[in-house]
């Protein structure tokens, strides 16, 4: 993991920035969506009189809320957002400490179309600037172009692990689900019928 065989839990996860939808849920609250992502830095949801905020803390804040693009949305409770806008929060939230992975459990879940399509974009962006995407998800669209390696689980154990383009085929994926799938490719994304 980041060039490393054996690592300190504690020392691993602050290379990390982890969503899930849990997460998701715990944060859509009435917190503004600037102390949400703040709170990042503190381990906790929401910013606590305990917690010294200084102008660096802010100034990162600000930064990652705009390379989600949504620092618009600052003042508003995360409550208030549509849920990409509160998924984009919570990402932001992970990545406000540095992580050099993001990790996301099924990120597209509950998300409309748009939202969906947007979410995609911002995570291309993130893995284009260096961050590493490792992602949990049932929807082969998720699995963004710029994702090379993909591990298929089945009954809780490693079914196949290699290229995108080894390991997305119908018959592998045919075998995974038990059932006839038809793949095709389009401008880097996986479909399947």
């Amino acid at each position: 993991i980041l060039g490393a065989d054996v690592w300190n839990l504690f020392d691993l996860r602050a290379q990390m920035g982890v969503v899930s939808n849990d997460l998701v849920q715990s944060c859509t609250c009435s917190y503004p969506a600037r102390e949400v992502v703040m709170s990042g830095l503190f381990g906790s949801i929401g910013v606590w009189p305990n917690h010294e905020v200084t102008p660096e803390i802010e100034r990162r804040t600000d930064e990652v809320m705009a390379l989600m693009e949504i620092e618009h949305l600052a003042d508003r409770p995360v409550e208030e957002l549509s849920s990409g806008e509160a998924r984009r929060a919570v990402i932001a939230r992970a990545l406000v400490h540095g992580p050099k992975a993001l990790v996301l459990d099924e990120p597209t879940t509950s998300l409309d179309f748009h939202a969906k399509h947007e979410l995609r974009n911002m995570l291309r962006k993130l893995a284009q600037s260096g961050i590493g995407i490792v992602m949990v998800t049932h929807n082969l669209t998720d699995i963004i172009p710029e994702i090379g390696r993909v591990v298929l689980l089945k009954n809780g154990r490693v079914f196949r692990d290699g290229s995108k383009s080894e390991v997305l085929t119908p018959e592998l994926l045919t075998e995974l689900f038990g059932t006839p799938v038809e793949l095709v490719c389009r401008n880097g994304y996986y479909h399947i019928w």
